[in-house]
């Protein structure tokens, strides 16, 4: 299967890209100090989002049909839903 090019670069190195802003975000984020549930989250739900696009793109796993995507996915979602329910909870 060819990898579809956008601006002359693959697929994947878009993907890697947006990962590598969404880590600078993060780390932005915790030079400048903000705090509080809603920035907590916000960076909790990048991680969910760069856990499947590594799934999804570097994991092979947006080509798999069936239960084998299952796993990855379950395995963000429900840590990922456990601490936001915590995090809620707490506030």
């Amino acid at each position: 299967m060819a990898s579809k090019r956008v601006a002359g670069l693959r697929a994947c190195t878009w993907v890697w890209l947006l990962m590598l802003g969404l880590t600078l975000l993060t780390w932005l984020i915790g030079r400048a100090g903000w705090g509080g549930i809603e920035v907590s989250l916000t960076v909790l739900g990048f991680a969910l989002i760069k856990g499947q696009l590594v799934g999804d793109w570097f994991m092979g796993l947006r080509q798999v049909r069936g239960g084998w995507r299952w796993p990855v996915s379950l395995w963000l979602l429900v840590p990922g839903s456990l601490i936001t329910v915590a995090f809620v909870l707490a506030g």
